[in-house]
């Protein structure tokens, strides 16, 4: 199981070191709470996953973050494809999300497409713009609410 637990936990923190420690902590965890798995409640397998998941977002949320973000450009992680602005403007003129979009600040847009259209994390998106995490999780919720009551 160890090799298919690191690749998705590469896949969510993008470190290799991280990912390595939350599968060592992920079967110690298994392994302390073996006896609380209930088989009438699901497989073995999706009950390890769900162990491996929780805490790779424990580390994501926890003092890790700051070091996901300062590797962020080491990382590899800019893109050449279109930038926020591009993947606005290619929106319908006359489409309602568009109208929505152009109502945000541009800042806060730009994190909603990047977040949206380009799969970025809230950590990727501080890192590439500079920004404090919480003040980019922060946008990402006040911009979601501000577009659905803009779509409704």
């Amino acid at each position: 199981m160890a090799p298919q637990m690191l690749g998705v936990a590469l896949r969510l923190l993008r470190r290799r070191d991280l990912a390595e420690e939350v599968v060592h902590d992920t079967f110690l965890r298994i392994w302390q709470k073996a006896a609380s798995f209930d088989p009438e409640r699901g497989e073995a397998v999706t009950w390890m996953y769900a162990i491996l998941r929780h805490r790779a977002l424990d580390v994501l949320r926890g003092e890790a973050r700051t070091d996901l973000i300062d590797d962020f450009e080491p990382m590899g992680l800019t893109s050449e494809g279109p930038n926020a602005e591009a993947i606005v403007s290619a929106l319908s003129d006359a489409g309602a999300l568009r109208r929505c979009l152009d109502r945000l600040e541009p800042a806060r847009r730009d994190v909603i497409v990047l977040a949206y259209a380009r799969g970025l994390s809230h950590g990727e998106l501080a890192g590439r713009l500079g920004v404090p995490l919480g003040t980019i999780k922060s946008w990402i919720r006040r911009s979601i609410v501000a577009l659905r009551d803009c779509m409704a």
